[in-house]
């Protein structure tokens, strides 16, 4: 196995930058940088510029420390793992009962958060997506598929546009060739995104068509329930894959159901029309439901706010309160501010 400058330009085209490369001690020269691409319960695999093997861990290191998509530096001679590099971006998820969240993927650019033309969209569940995406510190693509069974594919695109300021939202085929072209430029060389979204609305698909024929590992993919839209999960595992043409794309398992905690920071950048008008309510504390002097009700009176997106705020707001442990800040002087996980604010 080579060493770290066996080949800069194929590891800028696994997305190595210069964010990474300032990590790294100079007296840490002779390791070898090594994208995490897969993560399973008792090993881990890596991808660098020799090729795909499994990297050895230390003592008492557990697989669960590691997100696909991180970068490691890595003894060439051993394949044994020394160290994880600072995140750019983490996404992970909350999930009931849990100590921890739940690490999904790490180092991307962008997340397609996928839904269909059919009763699986729904603007409350993909804004949940959207604030764990701002959270990650990730660009957010709302991406609708199954649009070959609808007549006014502006339905859905105009609802889903509708969620977030500057969000891009795109209308594809996942089984044909032209969502290659259609998601381009997001795939290019060094760039990395991840596929989020329920079972059954296309992500495996998708993931087989942006990686091309010559994919090795080709995804399972599952037929639906017609009458509620809702599909098998198909993938089991969170893994990292070349796409045809340039970038790298991780595909995750199906969520049915997404835990809101500790999302503060996506909950406002989703909902800024609230944001930007709550500093302008009599009271601080204003929950924007009853108080006298209540901007943000003044909106909805006036007609330039949708109730129904209040009322969905109001719903994420609470439930994130609820489910977030306080941190106190230095001595005991309240909760750390903290902006998306990966990036300093």
């Amino acid at each position: 196995m080579t060493g770290p400058g066996t080949d800069l330009a194929w590891l800028a085209d696994l997305g190595w930058s210069a964010f990474f490369q300032d990590q790294v001690d100079p007296a840490e020269a002779d390791l070898m940088p090594v994208r995490i691409a897969s993560v399973h319960r008792s090993r881990l695999t890596g991808v660098a510029p020799d090729g795909r093997f499994r990297l050895t861990l230390p003592p008492q290191v557990a697989t669960t420390d590691f997100a696909v998509g991180d970068w490691v530096l890595v003894d060439p001679d051993t394949q044994t793992l020394v160290r994880r590099l600072d995140r750019r971006s983490v996404l992970d998820r909350h999930t009931a009962g849990a100590r921890v969240p739940q690490l999904i993927a790490a180092n991307l650019d962008t997340l397609f958060i996928v839904t269909s033309c059919n009763a699986d969209f729904n603007p409350a569940r993909l804004e949940r997506y959207l604030a764990l995406a701002n959270e990650a510190g990730t660009v957010p693509v709302i991406v609708l598929t199954k649009i070959d069974t609808v007549a006014d594919l502006s339905e859905f695109t105009d609802q889903a546009a509708a969620l977030q300021r500057d969000l891009a939202v795109v209308g594809l085929n996942a089984r044909s060739p032209d969502a290659v072209e259609v998601l381009a430029r997001w795939c290019g060389p060094g760039q990395t995104v991840a596929l989020i979204g329920s079972s059954g609305v296309g992500k495996s698909t998708l993931l087989n068509t942006l990686a091309g024929q010559d994919y090795e590992d080709r995804q399972a993919t599952g037929a639906i329930r017609e009458d509620d839209a809702k599909g098998r999960h198909t993938t089991t595992a969170r893994s990292l894959h070349a796409i045809a043409g340039g970038g790298w794309v991780i595909d995750t398992p199906g969520m049915r159901t997404l835990h809101v905690s500790d999302l503060s920071f996506g909950i406002e950048s989703l909902f800024a029309e609230i944001t930007e008008l709550a500093p302008n309510c009599r009271f601080r504390d204003c929950t924007h439901a009853h108080e006298p002097g209540c901007a943000v009700q003044a909106a909805v009176s006036a007609g330039g706010l949708d109730p129904a997106r209040l009322s969905r705020w109001r719903k994420l707001h609470e439930e994130n309160r609820d489910n977030t442990p306080v941190v106190s800040g230095p001595r005991g002087k309240g909760p750390r501010g903290k902006g998306p996980r990966g990036k300093k604010r």
